[in-house]
């Protein structure tokens, strides 16, 4: 038999396909509370979409230790043998609003929360190793160029190589953007990264600089613009769609979770700035070592609760991790919690996607949704036994001096990357490279933002310049390199 209906409240529902009504045809009374309540919940269903990564698709999963990593950090889900840790895993796009196409040429979001002993733990990345800017004040900037236009409410391609040719940092992630990563052919078969560099730290207080790498273990591939395309007009939800299909028919992806480690001193000695987002750090330099392994095997129950609802922030953090000095990376450690401050409320750590697997224990009281509170003491210090702090958490020192200011980036050497990445595609990729460039710098009005475009290309490697200056229809020799 199947259940009875019943009101948010329990109460037993007897008729949901009529309102109540003064006779057969009305009008409706104002005494049918079944009637107002359905209807007052349905006007409240939507929350503010996210402001960036609003189309996403998610699954649960688990992560297995492979390799003990109690040499480099005392985190517990990395210490051991065989440990397991549950997680949930959210893809997504960044530019476009929750029904846009996903197969549009887009970065892609690759975020990572660890239900761990200790807490929560996100690893909040992109299937690219770096990004467009490496400082937060330029992020909000950023965006409103990749979005819409302030007159014509159109994306526009203009509007986005306009902030680009300005921004000349920007050129390593541009080249992946339009290079194949640029359209994934499935969110199973594109590599995450963390992005950032963090600092691992072990129990005898040793310190570390590490990069994250999760790699496919359904290969990499991609798809071409006229296949992203082509699918953009049937299924606008083509990437969801396929992770979600092949975890129900039980192809359950994988990912191997490896990392670059870096000492402590060589990490700041190192030839380039390891703390820039818009820069690499060499595998020849510092190569992968394996981790675990991240496997999905579940869908989400309900999309709203496991997916819309969880809230990723590279400021969860547990013991033996922690943040670096990496500009754009401390500027997140406070936005992405207080935008989902702002989309799911002040408790928004205690919905069922965000609740950590240990107890918690704060001083934190009431605000909207507040659940699960009791009469403790609500301050600190206190003589009632209320939570005392963990020095197991405590923050190991970094070592500062200069005088304050609004510095330029410490290594400004912001093409060379590009050109190493350039060096390392096939000639197929390399001509791909350049049709797309055609078909999006090669679009826009502005003549001035495509020599600037053409001139960060050639600036990392001329072959580059040349073919995009040639194929855009921009003289190479008006242009200062």
């Amino acid at each position: 038999m199947s259940n009875k209906l019943t009101t948010q409240a329990g109460q037993p529902w007897a008729n949901n396909q009529h309102s109540l009504t003064a006779g057969e045809r009305g009008p409706v009374l104002m005494q049918d509370y079944q009637l107002l309540e359905k209807l007052a919940h349905f006007d409240r269903e939507r929350i503010p979409e996210r402001v960036v990564h609003a189309k996403g698709a998610g699954a649960k999963g688990v992560f297995k230790l492979t390799h003990d990593m109690s040499q480099f950090t005392k985190a517990n889900l990395f210490n051991g043998e065989n440990k397991e840790t549950p997680l949930a895993v959210r893809f997504s796009s960044v530019a476009g609003e929750s029904g846009y196409p996903d197969t549009i040429r887009d970065v892609h979001g690759f975020s990572v929360k660890f239900y761990t002993e200790d807490g929560n733990y996100d690893i909040v990345g992109n299937n690219t190793p770096v990004f467009f800017i490496n400082d937060p004040l330029k992020f909000p900037d950023f965006i409103h160029s990749q979005k819409r236009d302030p007159r014509t409410h159109k994306r526009d391609v203009n509007m986005q190589f306009d902030f680009w040719a300005h921004s000349p940092e920007s050129i390593h992630q541009v080249t992946y953007l339009m290079g194949d990563r640029g359209n994934p052919t499935s969110l199973r078969t594109m590599n995450g990264y963390g992005s950032h560099t963090y600092k691992w730290v072990n129990a005898d207080g040793e310190q570390f600089w590490v990069k994250y790498h999760f790699i496919s273990n359904q290969g990499v591939s991609n798809m071409s613009n006229e296949l992203a395309a082509k699918l953009a007009s049937e299924d606008t939800d083509y990437l969801q769609n396929e992770m979600f299909n092949a975890i129900e028919d039980g192809n359950y992806p994988s990912w191997t979770l490896s990392v670059q480690i870096i000492p402590y001193q060589e990490g700041l000695d190192y030839k380039y700035d390891i703390f820039d987002v818009t820069k690499t750090v060499s595998h020849k330099d510092y190569p992968l070592h394996e981790v675990g392994v991240m496997t999905l095997n579940a869908n989400p129950d309900n999309y709203f609760e496991d997916v819309e609802e969880i809230a990723f922030s590279p400021a969860n953090l547990v013991p033996g991790i922690e943040p670096s000095m990496d500009k754009l990376l401390q500027g997140r450690l406070f936005s992405y919690k207080d935008a989902q401050r702002y989309r799911l409320g002040a408790n928004y750590e205690q919905l069922k996607a965000n609740r950590p697997r240990n107890e918690v224990h704060n001083y934190a009281r009431d605000g909207f949704m507040a659940q699960g509170q009791d009469g403790s003491v609500n301050y600190e210090p206190n003589s009632q036994n209320g939570p005392v702090e963990d020095p197991h958490a405590s923050i190991t020192s970094d070592m500062f001096q200069g005088m304050t200011g609004a510095y330029e980036p410490y290594d400004t050497d912001y093409y060379s990357a590009a050109g190493r990445l350039y060096n390392i595609m096939s000639e197929d990729e390399k001509q791909r490279l350049v049709e797309t460039f055609k078909s999006n710098l090669g679009t826009i009005d502005s003549l001035e933002n495509k020599q600037l475009m053409v001139q960060q290309m050639a600036r990392a490697d001329m072959d580059y310049g040349k073919r995009v200056a040639d194929a855009i229809g921009v003289n190479i020799n008006d242009i200062e390199i």
